[in-house]
């Protein structure tokens, strides 16, 4: 795999499904369809262009003796600059779509981690549906990349839909957990620099459905195909290995074929497709009907989904007698699949998708390719496709005696046929070509990227955090302020390792209030920025908040029950409001009572209640769950980061911050310390500076030599 630096390095995200680079299993499920084809052929396609150094292609890592081996080794080459990453993502079986929402901030941390171990910051993200899309927003935030976001489906469309075909609100919730994925869709909008559409209909009319529509910042670039792999039948095509399958079947092979290929989904509507064949004589006398609909080994052992669509088609097949001249295969291979457009071509047949809605419609421009003409339904992307490729018809894919006329008006007329075909083969290469759309999207995407770097513009900066080696994490009050000289001459240390050595601050102060100290001492926002004593982190230079922290920490936190409890102890004042957070309680202490700690600990134990009780400067209570703390955070970052704890030096002054100056980190007390500190005098690995305040950092930065090789490293740099 080329190192990124010799071209754009881009993230693509997409997690459902079985994704591989050979024989794709499409149609296996509802979650392994065009989506996977489409991100596989991209990841190719942009590898191929010289402006691309490397492509990550993320996805879900599945170990389940159900699925194949493939799709649990951790990395797959595609192309010599692309490769499929495999990540973890909750459980390790296969799961569906709709319950992997619990799981995409823990494949977020991975992502992190993988990008921290190629070690540049990707040029862009691209995710792709939903899922993709929850994961897109954490990690561009985090990273500080442009995001690039592709629909493929959208919730609110299919949430229409279904209330329209009568299923309850309920039902839909249930089954799809659709307020998750519309949520995730409506927070993409927000963020995204670019939005990749198929058709300029689902700009229009899809994506206006959301509160977050902003067509000034989608493009529509059609997907393109293998041209290699679908292109028309030769005078001398013999004998496809499919043809014998299919043959068996029927009793007049020779007649032209109606080819229908889609997964066996009701949204699909073969029933109808079967209807307007079954109850048309003419058109079964004229031609005879393929159905590839997925494969299947044992039907009642399918999902509730493609049971009742298979067992509905064979009932209908039986229903109408067609035995004889329709032809519905258990399996096909994916090789088999360009075979089956060409017989059809070859047998002057026709391909129809009569899905209720199409997004895009990829098989038609397969169809296309083939120089096989198309009827197709008029809801969605086909409409485009026709309109450039004229070589086919739409159809109302409710109407199914229409539907029936239709396909035996095309077949009837040869000259037309012939007019299609042709058609349709020169509008797939001219506007549905991989090479095009890969030019225009990169075209798009440089847009996005010249933007970002523009000072006029005030573009956010991207993170240090990825290329760091190490981290120098203080607090604030008494440790990083306290006397302006200092301070700038530690700023004026850091600068000189450029990117190599990431700032953090932890302190006990509130976000806001955190804000408004840094401008007023002119500190620079930080890498890292651990506030509430711990019980938030951010993601500096956008100020991300670490939701997965979030989610750690409220273990057995009853914030309201503490209150309660804590409301008879002498001596306590509950601090204001704005101090207060969800998972922080703060109190003012009168210093010249004291207080009993132990006593507070046993009382809470008693009552079953768990707190990480804070005691510092002999004035301030805080209250946290029993996860969240200073020492806490700090290790969590490091172990979401991928950053070696012996790498991060940390600096404080008070009893909020002995946690995180104790373990495996290079400890510092500056020389300003409150006493609750004196104790760790005790401890060997603890350094405690003679300087006061940022002074104080400065002396135990050249006493750890914390700066040193890393200012070496960049001056080596400057130097070549």
């Amino acid at each position: 795999m080329n190192q990124p630096d010799d071209g754009l390095y881009i993230v693509l995200i997409s997690l459902h499904g079985l994704i591989r680079g050979h024989e794709l299993e499409l149609g296996r499920d509802a979650d392994t369809g065009g989506q996977i084809k489409y991100v596989i052929e991209l990841a190719r396609a942009l590898a191929e262009n010289p402006q691309v150094g490397r492509v990550d292609l993320l996805t879900r890592k599945v170990i389940d003796p159900k699925v194949e081996q493939d799709y649990s080794e951790p990395l797959e080459c595609l192309a010599p600059r692309a490769q499929i990453v495999r990540l973890t993502c909750g459980p390790r079986r296969y799961l569906r779509k709709e319950v992997l929402w619990p799981y995409l901030g823990s494949f977020a941390d991975y992502a992190l981690q993988h990008i921290r171990r190629i070690g540049r910051l990707p040029d862009i993200i691209h995710s792709h549906y939903a899922d993709a899309a929850y994961v897109g927003v954490r990690l561009a935030g985090l990273l500080g990349v442009p995001l690039v976001h592709t629909g493929h489906s959208l919730g609110r469309v299919k949430r229409h839909r279904l209330l329209e075909g009568g299923t309850k609100e309920e039902s839909i919730e249930t089954r799809y957990n659709m307020s998750q994925r519309i949520e995730a869709e409506e927070q993409v909008l927000s963020t995204a620099a670019l939005v990749v559409a198929s058709t300029q209909q689902e700009v229009d009319e899809q994506y206006a459905l959301y509160d977050n529509y902003h067509p000034k910042r989608m493009v529509v670039i059609p997907p393109g195909t293998d041209l290699e792999r679908f292109h028309p039948p030769s005078r001398f095509w013999r004998n496809a290995p499919i043809e014998q399958e299919i043959n068996r079947f029927l009793s007049y092979p020779r007649k032209p074929l109606i080819l229908a290929l889609s997964r066996p989904d009701a949204r699909k509507n073969i029933s109808t497709l079967i209807r307007a064949y079954g109850e048309n004589p003419a058109l079964r006398q004229k031609a005879n009907l393929i159905l590839i609909a997925g494969n299947r080994d044992d039907i009642d052992t399918m999902e509730k989904g493609p049971r009742t669509v298979l067992k509905e088609i064979l009932l209908l097949i039986d229903y109408y007698d067609l035995y004889g001249s329709i032809a519905y295969p258990k399996h096909h291979e994916v090789d088999d699949v360009p075979d089956l457009y060409r017989l059809a071509a070859r047998s002057k047949g026709i391909f129809i998708n009569p899905a209720l809605t199409e997004p895009f419609g990829l098989t038609l421009i397969e169809a296309a390719a083939s120089s096989l003409p198309v009827i197709a339904t008029h809801d969605g992307g086909p409409r485009e496709i026709l309109e450039h490729c004229k070589n086919g018809r739409l159809i109302d894919p409710l109407d199914a005696d229409r539907m029936g006329k239709m396909l035996l008006e095309s077949l009837s007329d040869r000259n037309r046929w012939h007019r299609w075909a042709k058609n349709g083969l020169k509008g797939a290469q001219q506007y549905y070509s991989w090479p095009g759309h890969v030019t225009k999207y990169l075209r798009e995407v440089g847009k996005v990227i010249r933007k970002t770097k523009k000072p006029r513009l005030q573009a956010k900066k991207k993170s240090r955090l990825p290329v760091s080696e190490k981290v120098l994490i203080c607090d604030i009050d008494n440790t990083l302020t306290g006397d302006g000289e200092g301070l700038r001459s530690l700023f004026e240390s850091l600068k000189g390792t450029g990117t190599k050595i990431g700032f953090g601050i932890a302190t006990g102060r509130n976000f806001a209030s955190t804000l408004k100290v840094l401008k007023k001492w002119g500190i620079p926002l930080p890498d890292l920025l651990i506030t509430g004593v711990g019980s938030q982190i951010f993601y500096g230079p956008n100020l991300v908040e670490d939701q997965s922290w979030q989610q750690h920490i409220r273990y057995r936190w009853k914030r309201e029950s503490i209150l309660k409890a804590m409301a008879d102890i002498p001596n306590l004042r509950l601090q204001p409001p704005s101090e207060q957070l969800p998972c922080k309680i703060s109190y003012d202490v009168d210093a010249e009572k004291g207080l009993d700690i132990p006593a507070i600990a046993r009382h809470l134990r008693q009552l079953d209640l768990s707190a990480n009780i804070i005691y510092s400067y002999q004035a301030y209570l805080d209250l946290l769950p029993v996860r969240a703390s200073k020492g806490s955070a700090v290790r969590f970052f490091c172990d979401k980061w991928g950053i070696l704890l012996e790498h991060l030096l940390v600096v404080g002054d008070s009893g909020s911050d002995e946690e995180m100056l104790s373990g495996n980190t290079l400890g510092a007390v500056v020389g300003n310390y409150s006493p609750e500190l004196e104790h760790l005098r005790k401890d060997s690995s603890i350094y405690f500076a003679q300087a006061h305040h940022a002074w104080g950092i400065l002396e135990a930065l050249e006493h750890y030599g914390f700066l040193e090789q890393e200012k070496a490293v960049v001056a080596k740099e400057k130097a070549l």
